[in-house]
């Protein structure tokens, strides 16, 4: 079960644009199922992503996140360290880039919107490193994606969590996050698309 992250561990985490990380430092987070995705799927869409080379999609992060490259105004996430280690990451960027999304039913169910709107942002796969999980660490990730959105003209952030029921949940599935740090962060609920997936919106 997810909680909310403690005292001593929120001051040892340190939370950067991931153009601010190391290549090596993401892709020490990036491990297992997370390390053949490349945080892919979400932006490239089922059918494009099956088809890639895991170098390939590799070679795609790596261009869209500017690691190694503190001096660059783009990236499409952000890194968490704790202490020094590299400890989480997550996707977040203009709703419209991820395929997967744009694709899904989830965040259209029931709601009139604009799949290309550029003002609204999406909080699309946080993954924490092994060493680090059941600690809390998505609800600082969640708190720092909305606040890198803000500052980069977001006018509103989603994300479509899941609701576990307490049950494990295999890890593909859990990337999307789970509902108490978007709760934590802000945000409602919109709409409950299937039995398991939340929309949950931040107007900002």
């Amino acid at each position: 079960m997810h909680h909310e992250i403690g005292a001593e561990l929120r001051a040892a985490v340190r939370i950067v644009p991931a153009n601010e990380a190391t290549w090596d430092d993401l892709q020490a987070i990036l491990t297992g199922p997370a390390g053949r995705c490349q945080c892919q799927r979400q932006r490239l869409g089922d059918h494009d992503w099956w088809r890639m080379p895991e170098s390939e999609r590799a070679a795609i992060l790596r261009a869209e996140t500017h690691c190694d490259d503190p001096r660059s105004t783009e990236t499409i996430g952000i890194v968490a360290y704790v202490g020094d280690e590299p400890a989480g990451w997550c996707a977040v960027d203009v709703r419209g880039v991820f395929g997967r999304l744009r694709g899904s039913p989830v965040p259209w169910s029931g709601r009139q919107e604009d799949k290309d709107d550029p003002s609204v942002w999406a909080i699309a796969c946080l993954i924490v490193a092994k060493g680090h999980r059941h600690r809390g660490l998505t609800y600082p990730l969640v708190a720092a994606a909305v606040e890198h959105a803000r500052a980069r003209g977001a006018k509103a952030v989603e994300g479509y969590p899941l609701l576990t029921g307490g049950a494990q949940i295999m890890w593909d599935e859990m990337n999307v996050g789970a509902v108490g740090p978007f709760l934590a962060a802000g945000f409602a609920e919109v709409s409950h698309p299937t039995k398991r997936r939340l929309v949950m919106r931040l107007e900002l």
